[in-house]
């Protein structure tokens, strides 16, 4: 093969990456049962979603100045305060909460429910909180338990139970029983389900997929 189509298979091996992850993420969607076309109009809105947070809270919070210098006088800097806002990501927390509650009426409920609990313990015994950078959860973690978890509480309705189970036990576990620790993360903006939790929401449904 001429070294031309070699570098030019290199070029496009990105793009028929993504192609491929857009192909499968759709058809996901599609297994858990909306048309082709809500398929599509829910993976670009997560994929676009993923960049919007919007805003829910505001507060205040103290950051204590280190910093001291020696002249005659010893002065020490006076704590600051700052505004620290927590927001909700659309793509990682809106639009799969919004899914969740389409899929809830034609799902099994009692094991949707007992689902939710194991995912929403795993996550938060996962979950840790960086200063700096936010909530971090191992992405692969929560879909694959809550695959476990319908699969063992409702096998002829696994599909839509992993996805609303993987969905709100990882928020809840990750993102909401994290608030109180929000004001360690010394972050003047926090997103539920935005980075570092988007990835394993994300994959939530390519899982649920594959179980249909």
């Amino acid at each position: 093969m001429p070294l031309i189509w070699i570098f030019f298979l290199i070029l496009l091996f990105p793009f028929f990456i993504f192609s491929f992850f857009v192909h499968a993420t759709t058809f996901s969607f599609a297994k858990l049962g909306l048309s082709p076309q809500m398929a599509v109009f829910v993976f670009s809105l997560s994929l676009i979603g993923s960049v919007i947070n919007i805003p829910i809270s505001r507060k205040k919070i103290i950051v204590h100045e280190e910093e001291r210098y020696f002249s005659p006088f010893l002065f020490y800097y006076p704590p600051r305060v700052q505004e620290q806002v927590i927001a909700v990501n659309v793509g990682g927390a809106v639009v799969p909460v919004i899914l969740s509650l389409y899929l809830l009426p034609r799902t099994p409920l009692l094991p949707t429910i007992i689902a939710t609990i194991i995912v929403t313990i795993v996550a938060k015994a996962l979950a840790k909180p960086v200063p700096g950078v936010g909530i971090t959860l191992p992405a692969f973690i929560p879909p694959l338990v809550a695959a476990a978890s319908a699969i063992l509480l409702s096998y002829h309705n696994a599909a839509p139970v992993a996805y609303i189970s993987g969905v709100l036990g990882t928020l809840i576990g990750a993102d909401l029983l994290n608030i109180p620790h929000f004001k360690d993360l010394h972050s003047y903006a926090i997103s539920i389900g935005g980075a570092g939790i988007f990835d394993g929401i994300f994959l939530v449904g390519v899982v649920a997929a594959l179980l249909a």
